[in-house]
């Protein structure tokens, strides 16, 4: 059964820099890619960034500059690091994995931003 795990939502302030881990566990075949995504309440789910197998990534022209999505050698553990944050970037962000066959998705975890 796969399961993705994020962790390193929390409380900052604007300017601040957080970073999101999902560790992903279970066999999945054929992974497309790997990414974040989030939802602000009232507004429908957005994408953040993705990583492909091949390591070709893409943003959301709101992060852009800002956030930077990795992840480590075993292709197992994706990141988003998130720096000069703003309010406007509180949401609930999701782990995501894309694979041929479907989506997976973690249960969230909230990043709040204050002013």
């Amino acid at each position: 059964q796969v399961q993705l795990v994020e962790s390193g939502g929390g409380l900052v302030q604007a300017g601040g820099s957080l970073r999101l881990s999902c560790a992903a566990s279970g066999s999945i075949f054929r992974v497309n890619s790997r990414g974040w995504y989030r939802q602000a309440p009232g507004k429908q789910r957005e994408l953040v960034a993705t990583i492909t197998s091949g390591d070709n990534t893409n943003y959301a022209d709101s992060v852009k500059g800002r956030f930077t999505i990795s992840r480590d050698n075993a292709k197992t553990t994706v990141y988003l690091q998130m720096d000069s944050l703003t309010p406007e970037d509180t949401a609930v962000y999701y782990c995501n994995v894309r694979g041929i066959f479907r989506d997976y998705w973690g249960q969230g975890t909230q990043v709040t931003v204050s002013s």
